[in-house]
């Protein structure tokens, strides 16, 4: 299904709040598809004047997670108002407060030579044909090889080409696993195993946060975050000063209690007043 506009995405967010909407105003394939299962309703006020209105607000809220990946409709509204355009802006954070059914648990995973992994006992093996994934639903009883690396990758447009990054990587096996969908899943399964966790994140001060407050803090010394051998050079040649700007007053304590390599890191910020998307990994090839 389409990605939705933000004008709809502000109608959709009234119509969960209790408020009816005038059927004209409400024009889009998503809504049509919502009252035609049933979770929107139209109302005639009048001979002609048709409204619509929502009794059930949970089905709303599990209908935009299970057909268009918005976990978090406010969220999804206020990323497309700033105007940013990577893709964790249009699959919002699942950081929800409502408590909804979730349709779909686990996470994806991916890799570039294949792994052995065991669901309830049965052997199988993970190696998805380029441009495809495998996703991981009973996570419960999934088990990999102990020695095999785990690497989470923040942005969709990483893990989707790691062939392209296999070079940065010395583990003989590894794992990749997507940070979106966003749950707790992929940290409680990680919790369950004694597999090495390596974080391959934006190397900025929202990407160390990230590291630290989803991961470190559950994984403790499993847990570590890729830098580059090179990174001084990538953040030079092609770190974002807006970045910098944009994200160091608000994250000026992140790295209290990290380790020394993320606080070298993080003095290549402050020194170029740059910070580097992990999205350049894979666009120069490096």
């Amino acid at each position: 299904m389409d990605k939705i506009s933000i004008n709809i995405a502000r109608k959709i967010q009234l119509l969960i709040q209790g408020e009816s909407i005038p059927y004209g105003q409400l024009k889009s394939k998503v809504i049509n598809q919502m009252i035609e299962d049933g979770i929107l309703n139209i109302k005639l006020q009048g001979r002609s004047r048709k409204t619509i209105f929502t009794a059930k607000p949970e089905a709303v809220i599990n209908f935009m997670s299970s057909h268009l990946g918005i976990n978090d409709l406010k969220t999804y509204i206020n990323n497309e108002e700033s105007g940013l355009t990577r893709v964790e802006n249009i699959i919002a954070s699942s950081n929800s407060k409502s408590s909804t059914r979730r349709t779909f648990k686990g996470f994806l995973v991916n890799c570039f030579y294949p792994v052995q992994a065991r669901i309830k006992g049965l052997k199988f093996v993970i190696e998805p044909l380029e441009g495809t994934y495998t996703y991981i639903h009973n996570f419960e009883d999934f088990n990999i090889q102990a020695e095999t690396l785990i690497v989470g990758i923040e942005n969709p447009e990483n893990f989707r080409f790691i062939g392209k990054q296999a070079h940065l990587f010395e583990a003989e096996t590894i794992l990749f696993v997507s940070r979106y969908p966003q749950s707790k899943d992929l940290v409680t399964w990680l919790q369950s195993i004694p597999n090495k966790y390596l974080h391959f994140g934006d190397f900025d001060f929202e990407g160390i946060r990230i590291f630290r407050d989803e991961y470190l803090q559950h994984l403790k010394n499993k847990a570590s975050f890729f830098i580059p051998q090179n990174i001084e050079e990538l953040i030079i040649k092609y770190g974002n000063k807006g970045l910098y700007d944009s994200q160091y007053k608000s994250n000026a304590s992140v790295a209290l209690n990290l380790n020394s390599d993320i606080e070298n890191l993080i003095s290549l910020f402050h020194k170029y007043k740059k910070c580097l998307e992990q999205e350049v990994l894979v666009e120069v090839g490096l």
